[in-house]
Parts: structure tokens; sequence; C-alpha cells
């Protein structure tokens, strides 16, 4: 949800998204309620970090409570590293409503953080 975020606020960030247990495709619930916010991420494969950790960022940022303990070591120039911690929607459970509401609480919580970390970019 983050990368789809970004990727909305501005087409020209070059944004990655990846995991350290990917799941085989994207949550579904998740592609529902970003396209409550009119961003399609359906098409998105989730990808594994370590395809990542020889490249060089300017940040790299953690979103899920416990990657910041488990992201491995990035070994291409990182500028900065940022953890910006979120619970992991696709863990709540309950009845379908409740799942759905978990998932929007959360996407509005990522939504509100990183356009609060585009604007402290000065950007």
């Amino acid at each position: 949800m983050a990368e789809g975020f970004l990727k909305s606020f501005d087409e020209k960030l070059e944004v990655y998204s990846a995991g350290t247990l990917p799941e085989k495709q994207v949550n579904p619930v998740a592609v529902k309620v970003m396209a409550e916010k009119n961003i399609d991420i359906s098409s998105r494969n989730p990808e594994n970090v370590k395809k990542y950790i020889n490249e060089d960022f300017d940040y790299v940022i953690t979103v899920c409570d416990e990657a910041n303990e488990i992201c491995p070591v990035f070994t291409g120039k990182v500028k900065k590293r940022l953890h910006k911690g979120f619970e992991d929607p696709a863990k709540v459970r309950g009845n379908n409503d409740f799942v759905l509401s978990e998932f929007r609480r959360i996407r509005d919580e990522i939504e509100n953080e990183f356009k609060n970390f585009l604007r402290s970019l000065k950007y």
C-alpha cells in the first residue's frame, strides 16, 4: 500500500516494494481498499527484499512492525534508512467487516504517514 501511495503522490518517484516473506499475490483486501482511493495495485507482484539488497537507494523505508528487526542489511549505498511501523493488516483475524475496517484504518495511517514524509522533505 505504501508503494501505491508514493507512486500516486508523484509518478516520477522510483519506488520499489518488497518483503522479507512475500506472498504469492497481493492481498485482495489490500487491492480493494486501495481501489477505494482510486489506486490500482492489482497488477503488482510481491517480491523478496533480497532482490534489492545490493542496490543503491536514497531511502530504505521499512513499514511493518517487525520488518525493522528482520530486514536484511543493504549492501548498496543507502543514504537514509527509516522505519515507519504499521500493523500488518494481513494478520488481522475476525469477520469480513472487521478485517475490512482494519485494512482501511491501516491504509489511512500509511497514507497520512507518507504524505507527511514527503512534506518533511520539502518536496
